[in-house]
């Protein structure tokens, strides 16, 4: 078992591991998190990336295809998660709604095929997922290289749709040079009814088909996500969903590729219910996401160290 290493000796604050310094789907919903509406996110709010080129399939910049872009700040000497490699998931694409023939493609999620991705959901004033799961995405990547962790990201807006959700779990089952990573997030919110309020967190279920057994990630994703879950929660303010998981803020599914194919500890993050105008105006606020963030950042730093 990893060393519990102290608050103090982590130079980190006391108050549920605040740093110093600056400050998708429900049950029967489409494919991994988000429902199917959305739409052009240039108007997001400020902060957040507009989509670049690319071709469908290719990495980022300097990399492989198929596999993330490292962190090129993270400081791997430094730090209480020296040596650990973080995997964010910022769920869909901005560009993913100009490519309705690539993302409706089926690919295999190992129980059945599904949909390459979706274009997510969005506030009723078209503030979109992708552009929020980005968003935050970036600052909980700010947030983890503080601690010392090696960061990589599924994409960054950097081609113009996906990647798929098989591709979305292959990269974390790749990242660190091929040893895969130690944590997997993937960030989303959600697309349910008006009233329906509160974040939540996916876990996956136990799948032995296919190509999907999520056998040896069970246990350690859902510890993960039981301290995400209570950090975002201590970090927020926001309650667990009030319309899934009895009040846990903990949903299990078996229905999601990108954790079916996940071969490492992998959660789903679902911030909130767009659709709802009580929860909207959270996330459409920079200040909560940064508490977001920092929420996520918390609770896999705290899963990390044991």
């Amino acid at each position: 078992m990893t060393a519990v290493v102290p608050l103090a000796a982590a130079g980190l604050l006391a108050g549920g591991w605040a740093l110093a310094g600056p400050g998708g789907a429900g049950p029967g919903g489409p494919p991994d998190g988000g429902d199917a509406r959305g739409g052009d996110p240039a108007g997001a709010s400020p902060g957040t990336s507009a989509p670049g080129g690319g071709e469908p399939g290719a990495a980022p910049s300097g990399g492989l295809p198929g596999q993330a872009s490292a962190d090129p700040s993270a400081d791997p000497s430094g730090g209480p998660l020296a040596g650990k490699v973080v995997v964010i998931d910022p769920g869909h694409n901005p560009g993913n709604f100009r490519h309705p023939d690539e993302i409706n493609k089926q690919v295999d999620i190992g129980t059945n095929r599904k949909e390459c991705d979706t274009t997510g959901t969005s506030t009723r004033d078209g503030y979109a997922e992708a552009a929020f799961t980005l968003d935050v995405s970036h600052r909980l990547r700010d947030a983890l290289r503080r601690l010392g962790a090696t960061v990589e990201l599924t994409h960054d807006a950097d081609r113009p749709f996906g990647p798929c959700i098989d591709e979305r779990a292959r990269i974390g089952n790749l990242a660190g040079g091929g040893k895969g990573a130690d944590a997997v997030v993937s960030v989303h919110a959600d697309g349910s009814a008006v009233g329906n309020r509160g974040h939540h967190v996916i876990l996956p279920g136990l799948v032995k088909e296919g190509a999907a057994d999520t056998a040896p990630i069970v246990a350690p994703s859902r510890r993960l996500g039981e301290r995400i879950e209570a950090e975002f929660a201590r970090a927020t303010g926001s309650a667990p969903a009030n319309y899934l998981g009895g009040g846990t803020g903990l949903d299990v599914r078996k229905d999601l590729g990108g954790l079916n194919l996940s071969t490492v500890p992998k959660v789903f993050v679902e911030c909130g219910n767009m659709q709802d105008p009580k929860d909207a105006a959270l996330l459409s606020d920079a200040a909560w996401r940064q508490k977001a963030a920092q929420g996520i950042a918390n609770g896999v730093g705290t899963y990390l160290l044991g």
